[in-house]
């Protein structure tokens, strides 16, 4: 039996279950000025991708890198949702959602 689709389904599910709460979090402390981190973990994580020899590991980190880079248009995304009020706002930053 063959397990890896299992295993690589289940490690993107956590991945993508990991990224929202971290996005959401992101938005809320750093505000939308945090995507360049998003750009980083993702082009660390898809260049590791690259040179890990297991590659089992090498596909996980290219689902990391991948999900870092879809926090970047959902860290834009998490702003305007606060702004429709869906989520808190940070009070810190009240003016940054003035239109």
């Amino acid at each position: 039996m063959n397990y890896i689709g299992i295993i690589i389904g289940l490690a993107t599910f956590l991945c993508i279950g990991v990224f929202h709460p971290i996005v959401i979090k992101a938005e809320y402390h750093l505000g939308r000025r945090c995507w360049p981190l998003f750009l980083v973990a993702g082009i660390a994580a898809l260049v590791a991708s690259l040179f890990v020899p297991n590659e089992y590991v090498s596909i996980i980190l290219g689902v990391v890198a991948f999900s870092s880079f879809w926090g970047i248009l959902e860290v834009h995304q998490q702003h305007h949702r606060v702004r429709k009020g869906w989520f808190p706002m940070n009070p810190k930053r009240k003016n940054e959602y003035e239109k």
